[in-house]
């Protein structure tokens, strides 16, 4: 029978992580958390699901704070997940299906179904989204990126077909703070990589990012909350270009 680890990295999610714990019953044989400096109750409830909870005192980025999770982990498979996310019954049902899953797949992609402000987005670029979530421990590892990370499977990825339900933004104030926390950490991202931004560039590739989420990937069918995601497609991606001008004009 295999077994597996859930892995998960938090700050501050009190608000979230008991439903997102709870969602894994019957499946999680180990809960790893690795918290970064929470004030609320997010270690309590972790302890209450009976995880294995990791504090490190740095934040060395998404990608390697996952990493670290995925170090503890000690499952025949790991499954990474979100705070903010859920799964169904459905869906736990297809999970343990895949870890027998006969032929030689160790990665399982996972169709993810989000939530903006008021309802589920089913256009704008966040539908279908496929996300590298379910894969046997030692076949997989995550990006080094400092935001946007990504899972690197070494073999074939296959797909699920249930969905996972990610509550990623419930109201406009979550909006705006993860806009100006990834924007900075995009930014910094790309001035280390030597990229170069003017106004400019970052007016047109702002408009661009609202054009293509709303006209191009049909956010105008997600309706109110598809023209907001447009917009602030755009005011994440015009501020990320600002930023990194902003990091160049202090270093000369």
């Amino acid at each position: 029978m295999p077994t597996l680890s859930v892995v998960l990295i938090t700050r501050n999610e009190e608000a979230n992580l008991a439903d997102c714990l709870a969602s894994l019953e019957g499946i999680a044989q180990q809960i790893v958390v690795v918290d970064t400096s929470s004030t609320d109750k997010t270690l309590e409830i972790a302890q209450k699901y009976g995880a294995l909870i990791s504090t490190p005192a740095d934040w060395p980025g998404f990608g390697p704070q996952k990493n670290r999770a995925l170090d503890l982990a000690t499952g025949d498979w790991v499954l990474s997940l979100d705070a903010d996310e859920r799964l169904s019954p459905a869906l736990r049902s297809e999970i343990l299906t895949a870890m027998h899953h006969p032929a030689q797949i160790d990665c399982f992609a996972i169709p993810r179904l989000s939530w903006y402000c008021g309802r589920f987005i089913r256009h704008s670029g966040w539908n279908p989204d496929f996300v590298d979530r379910l894969f046997k421990r030692g076949t997989a590892r995550f990006s080094n990126d400092l935001v946007h990370e990504r899972l690197l499977p070494n073999g074939e990825v296959a797909k699920l077909q249930n969905p996972m339900l990610h509550f990623s933004f419930m109201n406009f104030s979550q909006v705006l703070q993860k806009i100006d926390r990834y924007s900075t950490a995009s930014a910094e991202q790309a001035f280390a990589q030597g990229k170069t931004s003017t106004p400019l560039k970052a007016v047109l590739h702002g408009f661009w990012s609202f054009f293509r989420t709303y006209c191009v990937r049909l956010g105008f069918l997600d309706g109110a909350q598809g023209l907001a995601l447009a917009i602030s497609n755009g005011q994440g991606t015009y501020y990320r270009y600002m930023k990194l001008w902003q990091l160049h004009q202090q270093a000369k």
